[in-house]
């Protein structure tokens, strides 16, 4: 093993490295994820990194939350972006440590653009994103064969904190077997209704995975009719990632964490009749 990490990149003082952490489990850190922990100078993290992972960092690192949180005081973007330049410029070597992928709803690309604009190197590390991985630890897949072959992932909230009005409701609606969405229970009335207006069945089934791949996980599973007031009389809270689809189905044939950790009994034909076919 520490040949393998020591066949691996090394950050440079004065440079960033944009590193995903995936959805929370620490298993789930990419090699370069864990060699950035145990190199860096300061880490700079989100509210939704793992303090598991956090963990691994190496001994007389620096730890710097900057996480934003719907809802809730947090830091502004802008001031972020420049923090980590005025880091790298200190001469460290800096980790931006950030739940799930940089580049999926985690506005690494607006860091590294700012990164760019005062002449910081920086290297972009993948992560697993919550929306495939935290789903993946809820046995919900986000493609089958038998059900879907287009995904669509999006945001329930924009910059200024309410529904983007750029997402094209209609066309999701009607072109996209399965909808994943990132930010989401602030809005979910709104989302849904849109969705069933655009001609989405009001049973369609609907999940919410929350403080997915953690052991605080929990998973809601409903329809899209009654996503809004199931979501409020459970007392779910946010993270969470919904997913509108049949997919959601196979979970009761595909909920492998529940098996190992409750014993739940796995069913062979999630659907019950013949294969769905694509609706798509």
């Amino acid at each position: 093993m520490n040949a393998l990490f020591s066949a691996l990149p090394v950050i440079e003082k004065g440079s960033v490295w944009l590193v995903g952490a995936g959805p929370g489990d620490p298993g789930l850190l990419t090699l370069h994820a864990a060699n950035a922990l145990q190199q860096a100078d300061v880490i700079v993290h989100d509210a939704l990194v793992n303090a598991e992972c956090l963990s691994l960092a190496r001994p007389g690192a620096t730890l710097e939350f900057a996480g934003k949180r719907g809802g809730k005081p947090s830091h502004k973007q802008r001031d972020i972006s420049l923090r980590l330049v005025e880091l790298a410029r200190a001469g460290n070597r800096v980790l931006r440590l950030k739940g799930g992928d940089p580049f999926v709803f985690g506005r690494g690309g607006e860091e590294a653009l700012t990164l760019i604009e005062h002449g910081i190197p920086f290297r972009i590390v993948p992560g697993i994103t919550a929306g495939i991985g935290g789903l993946a630890y809820a046995g919900i897949p986000v493609t089958h064969r038998e059900v879907n072959h287009a995904v669509t992932f999006l945001t329930g909230h924009d910059s200024s904190g309410v529904v983007p009005d750029r997402i094209n409701w209609e066309g999701i609606a009607k072109g996209s077997p399965v909808i994943v969405m990132y930010m989401a229970m602030k809005h979910i009335g709104q989302i849904t209704a849109n969705l069933m207006a655009a001609g989405r069945a009001p049973d369609e089934p609907v999940a919410f995975v929350c403080n997915a791949a953690t052991a605080e996980q929990m998973v809601l599973e409903t329809s899209l009719a009654r996503a809004e007031a199931d979501m409020a009389a459970a007392g779910i809270e946010p993270p969470a990632i919904v997913v509108v689809g049949e997919v959601v189905r196979l979970r009761s044939s595909l909920d492998w964490l529940g098996a190992l950790t409750t014993g739940r009994r796995l069913a062979p034909d999630p659907f019950g009749v013949s294969a769905l076919k694509d609706p798509a």
